[in-house]
C-alpha cells in the first residue's frame, strides 16, 4: 500500500442517526395511537389528488391529519384542507430533495397530534432521495403513475424496494399511454417480492376500496417501536 494512502474504518452506519430519530418517532406515534403512512412518489404522479379522495372516503370512520412536505408554497396541503376538511400542516425543507426523521419529528411536535388516528406524511415528489430514509412511519406507499411508463422499477429501484404497497394510478390513462400492467408488476415483484401492488384511479374510484381496506387492517396489526 502506497504511503500516502491512509485508510480508516467506519463501523456506524452513516444514517445510524436518522435511524434513531425514526425509532424516536415510531415510539412517540405508538404512544398516542397514531399510525402514519409515509406517501411517496415523483412530482405530478397525484399524490394530493389520491390523498384527498381518500381522505374524503375515511374521514367519517376515524381521525385523519396530513403532512405535506415541499420546498415552496403551501398549495398541497391547502388543497387537501379546502377539499377535505381534514387538519393539515406544510412543511418546507429548506430545499432539500427528501425529508428525515428529525425534520418529521419536529413536525410531528409541532402540529400535534393527539386528536389523530391516522397521519398521511405526503414526501416531497422525488423517486431517489426519500426512499433512503426512514421517516419514522408504520408504513411506506408509493405511487407509479401510468403516464410514467412501466420501466420505473428498473431506473429507480430503491423507492419499490422499501415501499409496502405500490399503487399504480391514473388507471383510466391506460388507453393514451404504453404502459404494460403487468410488466411493471413483474419488475416491482422481482424488487420486492412481499410489495402489494394495486391498480387505482382517484377519477374513476378504481381500487379505492382495496386501498381504504389495506390501511384500516394495517392499522389493526400490531406496531413497531
Amino acid at each position: 500500500m502506497s504511503a500516502n494512502v491512509k485508510v480508516i474504518t467506519i463501523g456506524e452506519n452513516v444514517l445510524a442517526s436518522n435511524d434513531r430519530a425514526a425509532q424516536q418517532v415510531r415510539q412517540l406515534l405508538n404512544e398516542k395511537g397514531v399510525y402514519m403512512v409515509n406517501v411517496m412518489s415523483s412530482p405530478g404522479s397525484g399524490k394530493t389528488t389520491l390523498l384527498t379522495a381518500l381522505v374524503n372516503r375515511m374521514k367519517e370512520k376515524i381521525r385523519i391529519a396530513e403532512m405535506d412536505v415541499d420546498i415552496e408554497s403551501s398549495l398541497d396541503a391547502q388543497r387537501v384542507a379546502d377539499a377535505t376538511g381534514v387538519r393539515t400542516l406544510q412543511i418546507h425543507n429548506e430545499g432539500l430533495c427528501h425529508i428525515d426523521a428529525d425534520m418529521t419529528l419536529r413536525a410531528i411536535m409541532e402540529f400535534g397530534v393527539e386528536d389523530t388516528d391516522l397521519l398521511f406524511l405526503e414526501n416531497i415528489g422525488n423517486l431517489v432521495c426519500p426512499a433512503e430514509f426512514d421517516t419514522g412511519a408504520h408504513k411506506n406507499i408509493m405511487l407509479l403513475s401510468v403516464p410514467e411508463g412501466d420501466d420505473k422499477p428498473l431506473k429507480y429501484p430503491l423507492m419499490f424496494s422499501v415501499s409496502d404497497l405500490v399503487l399504480i394510478t391514473k388507471t383510466d390513462t391506460l388507453d393514451f399511454f404504453d404502459f404494460d400492467l403487468k410488466k411493471a408488476e413483474e419488475r416491482i415483484r422481482r424488487l420486492n417480492p412481499a410489495a402489494v401492488i394495486l391498480p387505482v384511479s382517484a377519477k374513476t374510484g378504481e381500487g379505492l376500496d382495496e386501498l381504504e381496506n389495506w390501511l384500516l387492517t394495517q392499522m389493526r396489526q400490531p406496531v413497531r417501536n
